[in-house]
């Protein structure tokens, strides 16, 4: 992969990061106003970083969902384009209906911030295949984190195996530990947990970089 996008909505705070994150692994970083009018041309991968995008008014993730390039990053994933969405852009992606089910409140209604131990449920994908361990630390920190569906949903979602990541110590009470899903394809991937905060030992640690190689290894 060479190119790749991060988009940027009113209240995104996590755009920088996510752009120094690819910079390693991508040839161009493109930085992209949630209200250009298209996509570039032949773009490898779309990241959609974290926030508070428009202040998480309405529900978090419900205002971005609606933005005008909203739809042609679905008709990119649709096309088998590669699309990560990391906390508040895992809110977009559900709110799109790019990825099903929705973040819900963290069952203790507060704030967490702090490292979390994730379980790798699938390694044999394109956001995953790099990982070369059990298990990763990535910190969290969001307020609606708490992922939910619907039983039926859930099944499908294990017997697709779209099931990322899981906790090992549930922190907001998601569903089936659940920290990360896929959509049915395995391109677009959303999870809570930052791993472009976890690129580098000397910001804390290392763990989310693998995440990163598996996109081009």
């Amino acid at each position: 992969m060479k190119r790749a996008a991060v988009i940027t909505f009113p209240g995104s705070n996590c755009d920088r990061d996510m752009q120094v994150a690819l910079r390693n692994n991508f040839a161009e970083i493109i930085p992209l106003w949630h209200k250009a009018e298209q996509l570039p041309d032949n773009l490898d991968f779309i990241a959609i970083p974290g926030g508070f995008s428009y202040g998480d008014y309405l529900r978090c993730g419900a205002m971005a969902a609606n933005s005008p390039l909203m739809q042609q990053i679905k008709n990119f994933a649709a096309a088998g384009g590669y699309v990560l969405g990391v906390c508040n852009g895992f809110q977009i992606l559900t709110e799109a209906g790019i990825l099903p089910g929705v973040l819900l409140r963290n069952k203790n209604l507060k704030f967490i911030a702090k490292q979390a131990t994730l379980n790798v449920a699938n390694h044999d994908t394109v956001f995953t295949r790099a990982i070369t361990t059990p298990q990763i630390t990535v910190p969290i920190a969001h307020h609606d984190g708490n992922y939910f569906c619907d039983q039926q949903t859930l099944e499908k979602l294990k017997a697709n195996q779209q099931i990322a990541f899981t906790y090992q110590d549930n922190p907001n009470g998601s569903i089936a530990d659940i920290a990360g899903i896929f959509n049915e394809q395995k391109n677009v991937l959303g999870m809570m947990p930052h791993p472009e905060r976890a690129i580098s030992r000397l910001i804390g640690g290392s763990d989310g970089q693998p995440l990163f190689n598996s996109l081009v290894s």
